[in-house]
């Protein structure tokens, strides 16, 4: 299963995860050149039963934490994306604190290496996540500083090798927390700027571009449209006011969409007209969802303590699967059937008065 993201979210992610990709290649090279005794320390550390199991053991999870990356590169928006991230970091946290450990037990400086799992939990997890990778980190150390004394590390060392990776988890884990935070509210003006761009402001309801897409979605599928007009709409922006005519705007966008069925789209296209497309539908659907259109908007609307009630005028076309009728030609349709009917009505209005 996979979540919609925004397109920057996803291409941040596949950034992070191909960057990720390489530079635990890299590590996943140099501890094998390690073990091979081609590079880094002397090859008498390898003779050091606790370096070789650590430097295996830090290969193995570097290759875990490569296979997490790539399901994450290939799946950027998979419901486990967290899930696989949070491991990598852990896995590669512990992979960097054990060997580093070892080879300070060994008798070598290397404890500055550490500040790269700090670093690498800090990009994903922000100012938490280099806490963590540095209390882990610290603590990893401080053990073998106990197990193996001064020939580990002297406690001034330890010390000055804590606070300093303490002084860089705070700095790289708050600037990401506060690029983190960047990002979201940039991603959420998007979001708004696109629903704006996409949506009428008054009722929420999708405008005649949003619709045209959907409709566009749709081609070669059965499709109904209905054109709606108000009935005595200005009559209650004429006795009631505007704001009265924009509440009644409202309930009938409400009621709308919740007669819609899943996939349908209702929108507003301007004044007190809307437009309803309708996927897979035949022209018994399309008239069976019309008279329940009549019967909800005909319901009164309540005002603080006033009511008003409006009547609708629908028009309806219909698309056969396969034919090539748009959106246009399909409401151009629907837009004669609807001034059909209101002729129909007033001329019933007429004979009986």
């Amino acid at each position: 299963m996979e979540t919609t993201l925004d397109p920057s979210v996803l291409r941040r992610r596949r950034t992070i995860e191909a960057n990720s990709v390489v530079t635990r290649l890299g590590g996943v090279l140099c501890v094998s050149l390690f073990l091979a005794g081609w590079i880094g320390m002397p090859h008498a550390l390898l003779d050091a039963p606790w370096v070789r199991l650590a430097a295996i053991g830090g290969l193995a999870e570097i290759l875990f934490s490569v296979v997490l990356a790539v399901i994450n590169l290939r799946r950027p928006n998979g419901r486990h994306y967290e899930r696989f991230s949070t491991l990598g970091v852990v896995s590669d946290t512990i992979a960097i604190a054990g060997l580093v450990a070892s080879l300070q037990a060994a008798g070598q400086t290397v404890w500055p290496l550490l500040s790269m799992a700090i670093l690498t939990a800090a990009l994903r997890k922000q100012l938490p996540g280099a806490l963590l990778a540095w209390t882990v980190t610290s603590g990893i150390l401080g053990v073998a500083v106990l197990v193996h004394g001064d020939q580990a590390m002297n406690p001034g060392d330890l010390s000055v090798a804590v606070l300093s990776h303490l002084l860089i988890a705070i700095l790289s884990g708050t600037q990401a927390s506060a690029y983190g935070r960047q990002v979201h509210e940039l991603n959420a003006a998007r979001r708004q700027l696109h629903h704006q761009a996409s949506h009428d402001a008054l009722t929420g309801l999708p405008n005649r571009a949003r619709l045209t897409a959907h409709a566009d979605a749709l081609t070669g599928r059965a499709m109904a449209v209905l054109l709606l007009d108000l009935n005595g709409f200005k009559a209650v922006n004429d006795t009631l006011g505007h704001a009265a005519g924009d509440v009644v705007l409202r309930a009938v966008g409400a009621r709308l969409r919740a007669a819609l069925r899943e996939g349908d789209l209702a929108g507003r296209i301007g004044g007190d007209e809307f437009v309803v497309v309708l996927a897979d539908a035949s022209p018994a659907t399309a008239a069976a969802l019309a008279d329940r259109l009549r019967a909800l908007i005909c319901e009164p609307v309540d005002l603080d303590g006033q009511t008003a009630s409006v009547g609708v005028s629908i028009g309806a076309a219909v698309r056969a699967a396969g034919e090539d009728a748009d959106l246009d030609a399909l409401s151009r349709a629907a837009d004669a059937a609807m001034y059909r009917e209101k002729s129909a009505r007033r001329a019933s209005a007429a004979s009986t008065s």
